[in-house]
């Protein structure tokens, strides 16, 4: 079920907000909490009912498993145990096609492959259960029972592409009395939130869509200027995707008073790729730095072990995000990109901000071209078209004939223009989306800003409705999974 479908945001939603709300109410604060957990088991299996058993083991397994490191004896081999569990669950779904195609290729062996269908999801609850079996072992796991350990794994906002949720932070809430009772406050500044996330996705991303995948599909004979159209097209599409999707969630747990974490803060106005990764889908960057990071060693041993910590660190979210060579070496670019980052930080040389913003950004788009490329050969051709200057082409005919013939001295071809929608329009559209991107806050900072101004957000509401407005006719015309979902 999507966030942005009519099933969702006209059956589901309200059922499941008056029956929580109402079975606290009349019945006791536990009965809600079970009529969550069934409505999001429910959510989960809408996509794929066969695996709702795989989830449940997944999470009975490790609720057991998390017990017995806080009781007993032998707690490091409980973790071991859990964790190896944890590790193969996701390495036999996620990464066996992947494995044995390797294999295929670099000893020309001919195994089958068993195209698993991965189960919706489990990079998430994963990470999430292993992170609340390592607290067990720290002795930081929260005091909870099975019912509440349900409701933090499979809370539907977050069950499927995140936020990533720490246990520490969010099981209190589920017990607090204040969760039981409507808030209209939160409701209000939920729905708002949700209403922006869900004209991100389907009013930008799910429009920048069609660019993206017109120009990854012909990765081999690109000219210069549909090279880099394409690879901004898809780094916007992404931020607009996933953060629209965030956002969703984020919106629906204060709908529910649960406070869950921001995952984006403007990523693409960072000035360096540390700020940036400060900024992009902060839930894993902070999973990974507790986790692993620090765990490995972080910076307490040297420079050098640093650097390999953080490199490592880096390959492991790459690997995390896909299972391909391709999401490696996007995971291993920006591994190089922050060792250099830390370096340079050392020589204590300032550059103009501006430089600094380009030099990022620049970075940012390179490795999302390895990101979103079907091969690693594809996003070699990708960029390879992006630094041809001499393979600049131009619609034929019309203004640009007219009125640029003159660049045809310089090299400028005018060909029938292969991309959908013209040149202009993509143009326009990316360059409005650049500002909005460069100078705009993100939206929980904009809602901070004007909580305290009423007329100023009654002026914000009456734009929202405009806005839902047209996304509610939008979502008839496209209705599309948003690009985590695959991950």
């Amino acid at each position: 079920m999507l966030f942005n479908s009519y099933p969702f945001i006209f059956v589901y939603l309200p059922v499941v907000f008056a029956a929580f709300f109402l079975t606290a109410k009349y019945v006791s604060h536990r009965a809600a909490t079970f009529v969550l957990v069934s409505a999001s088991f429910i959510f989960y299996g809408y996509w794929d009912y066969h695996y709702v058993p795989l989830l449940f083991a997944s999470i009975t397994f490790n609720y057991l498993i998390g017990k017995q490191i806080s009781r007993a004896a032998k707690r490091k081999l409980w973790l071991v145990l859990g964790l190896a569990v944890n590790i193969a669950l996701l390495g036999y779904f996620k990464y066996t096609d992947f494995f044995l195609t390797t294999v295929n290729d670099l000893s020309g062996s001919n195994f089958d492959l068993p195209h698993i269908i991965l189960p919706l999801g489990i990079s998430f609850f994963t990470f999430t259960q292993s992170a609340y079996l390592v607290d067990a072992y720290r002795n930081e796991a929260a005091q909870h029972n099975f019912l509440t350990y349900c409701e933090f794994v499979t809370i539907f906002p977050h069950l499927i592409a995140g936020p990533i949720i720490n246990h520490k932070k969010i099981l209190p809430q589920f017990t607090a009395a204040e969760t039981f009772h409507i808030n209209i406050e939160n409701v209000a500044m939920g729905m708002t939130l949700f209403a922006m996330g869900l004209a991100k996705k389907v009013l930008i991303a799910d429009n920048l869509a069609p660019i993206a995948n017109d120009v990854f599909s012909r990765a081999d004979g690109l000219t210069f200027l549909e090279a880099w159209i394409g690879a901004i097209s898809y780094t916007f599409q992404l931020y607009f995707d996933f953060s629209g999707y965030s956002e969703m969630a984020i919106g629906l747990g204060l709908m529910f008073n649960l406070k869950l974490p921001i995952n984006f803060n403007s990523p693409y106005q960072a000035r360096s790729i540390i700020d940036f990764w400060r900024r992009w889908h902060m839930t894993l960057g902070t999973w990974v730095k507790d986790y692993l990071y620090i765990p490995m060693g972080g910076n307490r041993h040297g420079e050098l072990k640093k650097m390999r910590n953080l490199f490592a660190s880096m390959l492991i979210i790459g690997l995390w995000h896909g299972a391909g060579w391709t999401f490696i070496i996007w995971g291993g670019l920006h591994g190089l990109f922050l060792m250099i980052n830390h370096q340079w930080q050392r020589l204590k040389i300032n550059l103009p901000e501006g430089i600094n913003w380009g030099l990022t950004f620049l970075c940012v788009v390179v490795c999302w071209v390895f990101f979103r490329a079907d091969t690693s050969r594809h996003a070699i051709a990708v960029l390879t078209a992006m630094t041809d200057i001499h393979n600049i082409c131009l619609p034929s005919g019309g203004f640009y004939e007219h009125h640029l013939a003159f660049l045809s001295s310089c090299g400028v071809e005018f060909v029938k223009w292969p991309m959908p929608g013209s040149l202009f329009n993509i143009m326009a559209s990316l360059g409005l989306l650049s500002l909005v991107l460069a100078l705009c806050p993100n939206p929980q900072t904009l809602l901070t800003a004007l909580h305290n101004h009423p007329r100023r957000l009654e002026a914000l509401a009456s734009v929202l409705g405009i806005v839902i407005a047209f996304t509610l006719l939008a979502i008839g015309h496209i209705e599309s999974e948003f690009l985590y979902f695959q991950f």
